[in-house]
């Protein structure tokens, strides 16, 4: 063939773009593996930084393990779906997608020290994208225990501030219900008059400077994604009560 040829410089052209192509998709097939186990200890460490165990990835799953003795799945209603695995079978980006009275929601339960402590898994919007994340609470499933937060695009040194350490020990021993028993969450304010957090009665975090959009956020996360957990705590609360 006349390697001059038009022909030839479009077969040449269509060949290299088959190979390439097979080349990224063997590439891809073999690297998903990894990545979703990536993700999977990731999770994890999520999870279990919100109770205190801070732990790489390659420790993830053996802490796991070790401290979350329970993974359950809640109906609206506050039953548990038993057939239901919330960590590998719950994707909170297509549950938000169902109607609401099919949606579930993922709740860990975590023993250190002989104390129990309560994960919830949470999921907003920011100021131009998705924010996520994890909250832990104590026996009394009313203090926080910690907090995880991360983004898919917020600005930078801005609203992505909701990943740094300080912002998320802020939410520390802070309490979702007031004193009559009503659940109010945790409001972002700027000029909180407690820029030191030392008023863990308040209900509120002091916010991120320039990031009102983002701060109200994770307001609105927050309390959209716990008010659904309610029936559950009342049930739980209930059963105290009895025994």
């Amino acid at each position: 063939m006349n390697r001059d040829s038009n022909l030839y410089t479009f077969l040449f052209i269509g060949l290299l773009i088959v190979g390439i192509a097979s080349i990224l998709t063997f590439t891809a097939r073999t690297l998903k593996p990894l990545q979703d186990e990536n993700v999977r200890n990731e999770k994890m460490q999520n999870i279990l930084s919100t109770v205190g165990v801070n732990v790489n990835r390659e420790e993830a799953e053996s802490y796991y393990n070790k401290f979350i003795i329970q993974e359950l799945s809640l109906k609206l209603d506050g039953s548990i779906n038993e057939s239901l695995n919330p960590f590998s079978e719950i994707d909170l980006v297509k549950e938000l997608k169902k109607d609401y009275n099919n949606q579930h929601f993922p709740l860990y339960v975590a023993e250190i020290d002989s104390k129990q402590f309560y994960i919830i898994e949470l999921r907003g919007f920011g100021l131009w994208d998705a924010i996520w994340g994890y909250i832990s609470f104590e026996s009394d499933f009313n203090t926080i225990k910690g907090a995880s937060f991360d983004h898919k695009g917020e600005t930078a040194g801005l609203g992505a501030e909701i990943t740094q350490d300080w912002f998320k020990k802020s939410f520390e021993q802070e309490k979702i219900f007031n004193d009559s028993g009503d659940f109010v969450g945790i409001t972002v304010l700027k000029g909180n008059n407690d820029p030191g957090n030392t008023d863990k009665n308040d209900h509120e975090v002091d916010a991120i400077s320039g990031s009102t959009i983002t701060g109200d956020g994770v307001t609105n996360m927050i309390y959209e994604r716990i008010k659904n957990y309610i029936p559950f705590i009342n049930k739980m609360n209930q059963s105290v009560v009895m025994n």
